[in-house]
């Protein structure tokens, strides 16, 4: 590791928000030092609870993070954020800016926001999410919550980041329950109707309540909770549930064989995250690359044979 980054190490472990700022664009970036970078801090991290919230677009999830950091705040806890954006299609970088709709913790030392673009990633979280995340848990903050884009079926990568995960839905988010009613329960630990003010509230929240009788003698029964957000009404009844959630999960720890499982898939994702790029890097530059791009031009051969043919060449050793 270069004395730069160790340096920058250093002063993040000694409270440093510029130089975990700095480290948090290393990992976005995918720097060269990034698996040093993340082990000197691993050992850090782990103490910090994190919280996802998910929800289709304008379901008021911003609105929602923020009042639920301002609850924290009140407790005197500290709280970091990432913010997934969609990306631009141009720059890769973010698009929305969540941090504009939370201004109001800008100025507080005890709140941490980045936004982060989801560069076209499954779930809408970026590869650097955990990172991110990872490095807010090792600076010391005690929550860390994850705003992800939107909900989908491939939203379930939230569940290998956050310990409890809010959906929030809105009255108007009838279609996305009937489509992903078995992919919304594997998601959700809490499930918030905002804006429930407004007409149709009351029938997704039962809509949901039902949802949630069906999969009953689950260890946890998934509570519906209602919430205007921008009326700061319902914040201290979800807030208390994501704790009942965190001395739920406390009573009831993950096996051993769940555990293994689960440092497994961290370790596959951190190789398979790294593995694409330095295929890319290697390919794209050979010359043997070069030829395969003819092929497929030239219409001589279509691009399946080409991936086959370029897997061939490639050794694990």
């Amino acid at each position: 590791m270069t004395p730069k980054t160790s340096q920058l190490l250093d002063k993040m472990r000694q409270g440093d928000k510029r130089a975990l700022a700095r480290l948090m664009t290393y990992v976005d970036n995918r720097h060269e030092e990034l698996l040093e970078i993340m082990s000197a801090v691993s050992n850090s991290a782990g103490k910090a609870y994190r919280i996802g919230v998910t929800g289709p677009p304008g379901a008021g999830k911003s609105t929602l993070v923020d009042k639920i950091i301002a609850n924290y705040r009140a407790q005197g806890k500290t709280v970091g954020v990432v913010a997934i954006d969609p990306s631009s299609p141009f720059s890769g970088g973010a698009v929305l800016g969540d941090r504009i709709r939370m201004q109001d913790h800008n100025a507080d030392e005890g709140v941490f926001i980045r936004s982060l673009g989801s560069r076209g990633a499954h779930g809408g979280l970026s590869r650097a999410t955990r990172d991110i995340v990872g490095l807010l848990d090792a600076f010391g903050y005690d929550v860390v919550i994850i705003e992800t884009v939107g909900v989908g079926q491939t939203e379930l990568d939230i569940m290998a980041v956050a310990s409890t995960t809010l959906v929030v839905l809105v009255p108007e988010s009838g279609d996305t329950i009937q489509t992903m009613k078995a992919g919304l329960m594997e998601i959700a630990d809490v499930f918030v109707v905002n804006k429930a003010d407004r007409e149709g509230a009351d029938k997704i929240f039962h809509e949901l309540k039902s949802l949630t009788h069906m999969f009953a003698g689950r260890e946890w029964e998934v509570p519906v909770l209602k919430a205007v957000a921008v009326k700061k009404e319902g914040i201290a009844d979800i807030v208390t549930t994501i704790e009942a959630h965190h001395a739920h999960l406390k009573n009831a720890p993950k096996s051993s064989h769940e555990r293994e499982t689960f440092l497994k898939h961290q370790c596959l994702d951190i190789i398979l995250s790294e593995l694409g790029p330095r295929l890319e890097a290697v390919y794209l530059k050979d010359s043997d690359a070069q030829s395969f791009c003819r092929f497929l031009i030239d219409e001589e051969k279509n691009p399946y044979q080409v991936a086959a043919e370029v897997l061939g060449k490639v050794t694990l050793s």
